[in-house]
């Protein structure tokens, strides 16, 4: 079992090396327990884990020896997962993933406008992280992260082309006029379900169901949030974008005519 003394990162780092094949994960966090039971679920999936206690620890290693991908609590003491984000974006685009406090938006925004890859909120399951954890790498590493079946048709996830909306699952990618748009995973697999059948109107419910595994429990702010959020990125390269519509008291459309 990993812990999150010196000696044991160490050991964890010289595994990682040896084996390049094993993702390796960084989770920073000041509760033991949290270090512990991620850290073994993680491993359960092939993963090799990098555990610290503190945000200052964390800095100096994840600059000198970068994971694969780190995850960051961000209420923590000497300093917290958002300072910890700021410096670490400073030298590197090194994917991250928020925990965040429950109904806390200020903390979801504040990650996300730093770069954050995604957010996840306590109490969490592990099935939702594990998920998350292997759609960002398969962005970010897509080649390694599902090898030769990259190129292959997905039946389950297909392409997506609309219009001026394209989308790619197996890579996590996302087009609009041409223009790339950086999307969390939970942004993409609420679009995507959205995208899958212009003019049918989504219930929140059905937008839930797309993005989180069925023992997740979230509430109807998170997924207005998320799809704020998403409006503001697709604005970032069309100001006009208006093409997902809200039909108040029944949900969501993605209609792109």
């Amino acid at each position: 079992m990993a812990s999150d003394t010196s000696d044991d990162i160490e050991r964890d780092s010289a595994a990682a090396a040896s084996n390049r094949e094993a993702f390796e994960i960084a989770l920073v966090d000041d509760d033991r327990n949290i270090l512990t039971t991620v850290s073994i679920a993680l491993q359960a999936e092939g993963f090799v884990t990098r555990l610290y206690s503190d945000g200052e620890t964390a800095l100096k290693a994840l600059l000198e020896n970068p994971p694969d991908l780190a995850v960051f609590d961000i209420k923590m003491p000497k300093m917290d997962g958002t300072e910890l984000l700021r410096r670490v974006r400073a030298h590197s685009p090194l994917p991250v993933i928020f925990l965040t406090s429950k109904d806390d938006e200020a903390d979801e925004e504040a990650g996300l406008e730093l770069g954050a890859d995604d957010y996840i909120a306590k109490p969490f399951s592990l099935r939702l992280l594990t998920a998350r954890i292997r759609a960002i790498l398969r962005r970010a590493e897509p080649d390694r992260a599902i090898g030769h079946e990259s190129t292959a048709p997905d039946p389950v996830h297909p392409k997506i082309d609309r219009g001026r909306l394209f989308m790619d699952p197996a890579r996590h990618y996302v087009t609009w006029n041409d223009r790339p748009v950086t999307l969390t995973v939970t942004e993409f697999l609420i679009l995507e379900a959205l995208a899958a059948r212009p003019g049918v109107i989504k219930s929140r419910n059905q937008l839930m169901d797309a993005a989180y595994p069925d023992d997740v429990f979230v509430d109807d702010r998170t997924v207005d949030s998320h799809i704020k959020r998403m409006r503001r990125k697709f604005r970032v390269v069309d100001n006009e974008f208006d093409a997902i519509d809200t039909l108040y008291g029944a949900g969501y459309s993605f209609n792109d005519g």
